[in-house]
Parts: C-alpha cells; structure tokens; sequence
C-alpha cells in the first residue's frame, strides 16, 4: 500500500460484491486462470494441449497463471468459483478456438459478454501483450472505481456532532485533530469509530480541532472497521 488511504481503496475492490471477490491484478495470487472446454474423449487432447501452451507462454511471460483441467467440474462451475475469488482474467479455450489459434479472454471487472474478447491471438508476443495490456486496464479501472467509492464516502467535518451525524450516515469524517486519547476514545464509545489515518496529502489548513475548537496541524480520518 502506497499511501493510508489505500486501505480505503481496497474496500470497493474485495468488498462491495456480495460473496465474491474482483481483486487488483497487482494482488491477486492467480492473475490469469485458463480453462480448456471440450467435449469428453472428444478433442480434449488438442484442446488441453492448446490450454497448456498459454500456460507456459504466460508463466514465461512472469504472468501469475494457474490451469484448471480438473475434469470433475464443468466449464460453466469453473467460471462461477473463479469468478467468486476474484481471479482478474479468464481464458477459455475450446475446439473452434484451437482451430483459429485463438482464445476467449474474460475480465473478472466487466461481467457478461461486455467483458469478454473472442479471437484473440495464442500467438505467444500477441498473447502476452494483450494480457499484459488487459491486466493493466482491469488495474486501472478498480482504482479508479475504489477512489470514486473513496471520494464519494468522505465527509468534511468541523464539530464533533457533524462527526456523528457522518458516522451515522456510513460515511468516514474527515477534520482537524488535536485531541487527546481520551477524546478518541469517547469518539469511539460514541460512534464506534476511530482514527483510521493521518492522509500523507493534507487539505491546506488552517485546520481546527473538530473535538476540541483549537487549532490543529493536520485533519484525519475517522470510520469504522469492519
């Protein structure tokens, strides 16, 4: 984490999905999953030997890749449990696909048809580009999403009563400090929040203490932990 309020940015992005997760390239374990459709004893040797060759193109590629073959489940239960741990990107390779030198490419950020790509090249510098390129994006794109959720959720206080009312509301309070513990505590017992950070980027002041009226140095951030 770059700075205190990327803890922050991390919430919209493991958070707000209901059970699942859409984790930043730059965090997930597993960047790419590949999962090879076919037909049982019906082209599954090209198409698991096709599915095996952009895993290795991938892993030479520093890419953190994993291949899901187990062929207990099907394609459509592989999508859903990888979709539910946040992997960023999905390649899907079948029959049609191998014959084209292609694949299907799926990001974890857009769901449905909107985010998938049909007929994208296997050819190992294409591959690793448009992975390289999508990873990026799907990276891009959370952040931007996350600062928004961020942005949106901050309230500029100036009272200790514009703090609980902002509590209350769900939002994390933003104002001066120069409280002592006792005074953070008493904001604690009262609202169930507490200091979350002193943001590296500080507003330009001057700043008065919300709890106290004196002046203060810095402004923090007060929310709740879940």
């Amino acid at each position: 984490l770059s700075t205190p309020t990327d803890a922050f940015q991390l919430h919209p992005a493991i958070a707000l999905y209901g059970t699942t997760l859409r984790l930043p390239p730059a965090l997930a374990p597993i960047q790419v999953v590949v999962v090879p459709i076919a037909q049982k004893n019906k082209d599954k040797e090209s198409v698991n030997a096709a599915a095996s060759a952009v895993v290795k193109t991938l892993t030479d590629a520093g890419v953190r890749v994993k291949l899901d073959d187990d062929e207990r489940n099907s394609p459509g239960w592989k999508f859903a449990q990888w979709e539910m741990k946040g992997v960023p990107i999905r390649v899907e390779i079948g029959p049609k696909d191998v014959a084209n030198d292609a694949c299907v490419l799926a990001r974890r950020d857009k769901p449905g048809k909107e985010g998938k790509e049909f007929g994208v090249s296997v050819e190992p510098s294409a591959l690793v580009g448009k992975v390289r390129e999508t990873l990026a994006d799907v990276q891009s794109a959370l952040l931007s999403e996350a600062r928004a959720f961020r942005d949106e959720n901050i309230v500029d206080v100036t009272s200790y009563e514009e703090l609980k009312a902002a509590i209350d509301a769900g939002k994390w309070a933003r104002g001066g400090w120069e409280g002592s513990d006792a005074d953070e505590e008493k904001v604690k017992e009262d609202t169930g929040a507490t200091i979350r950070c002193f943001p590296f980027d500080q507003p330009a002041g001057p700043h008065t203490c919300l709890m106290t009226g004196v002046e203060a140095k810095e402004v923090c951030l007060f929310a709740k932990s879940y």
